[in-house]
């Protein structure tokens, strides 16, 4: 009997332990519309973390929140506000209590600067050409300037960013050529590659251009259009010509050591 009694009083204790569970699931999770009411949790502050080029007014007012918010609105659907705004590639929000939003946003990368329409002021673009809200002049942005906004020479400068900064920093200006090549100038140099160059691509330019100021030796080109080689011209050819000339324009020393590279376009 008393084994019994135990198990009864067992099975009842638990049964008691998962109500209040629940009911402390629900409380919890009802809590945050109750507290939005009171006046303690009122939205006095939201922080910005990770805004550089974007206006900062531009952020806070996609956000969409209403006088008198509270630090409990709902924190996924004011990230997700923010992630359809241009310009952003990513966005977090947390709340700190009593009643700040800290907003984290990752920013879309500018590949380059394009000229405006009708000669206006440069406007930034990225890696498939695409304006951002970004104002150079506000910010300071330090990219190369791509002669038109097309998906080509933007997505090569966005694909040496990402593979090799220093090369990148180097860039003063790009030019889609015919054909879909893409032209870099790098002061007095210049480098030719495909529009749909790889990391391997960008490698091979670098060690090329490693090795010959290694050694002294000029050069006005580097043309990595070639599967598994970089040529290398003393002087920088109109590059229509030299791709219309193929390899009759193949001129100077091939620099070798960099493997990879797809077959000619």
């Amino acid at each position: 009997m008393r084994r019994r009694r135990r198990s009864r009083a067992k099975r009842r204790a638990a049964a008691v332990g998962v109500v209040f569970a629940a009911a402390a699931c629900v409380g919890w999770v009802g809590a945050p519309r109750a507290l939005e009411r009171l006046s303690w949790f009122r939205l006095r502050q939201v922080e910005l973390v990770g805004v550089k080029n974007l206006a900062p007014d531009a952020v806070i007012a996609a956000l969409r929140l209403s006088p008198g918010a509270s630090v409990f609105t709902d924190t996924r659907l004011l990230a997700d506000r923010l992630k359809g705004l241009n310009g952003v590639a990513d966005a977090a929000i947390a709340r700190r209590l009593p009643g700040t939003l800290e907003v984290t946003v990752s920013e879309v990368e500018p590949a380059a600067l394009v000229p405006g329409t009708r000669g206006g002021s440069l406007v930034a673009v990225d890696g498939r050409g695409h304006p951002l809200p970004f104002d150079p002049e506000r910010t300071g942005l330090d990219l190369p300037v791509a002669a038109t906004a097309d998906a080509g020479a933007a997505g090569v400068l966005a694909l040496v960013q990402s593979v090799d900064p220093t090369l990148f920093q180097a860039i003063t200006g790009a030019k889609s050529l015919a054909r879909g090549d893409v032209r870099l100038e790098l002061g007095p140099h210049r480098v030719l590659l495909r529009r749909d160059a790889g990391p391997e691509d960008i490698r091979a330019v670098t060690l090329v251009a490693q090795d010959l100021a290694a050694r002294g030796r000029a050069y006005g080109e580097l043309d990595a259009r070639y599967a598994g080689q970089v040529v290398v011209r003393r002087q920088a050819h109109a590059s229509e010509a030299g791709r219309r000339g193929g390899l009759g324009e193949r001129k100077g020393r091939r620099a070798r050591g960099a493997r990879g590279g797809r077959g000619r376009p």
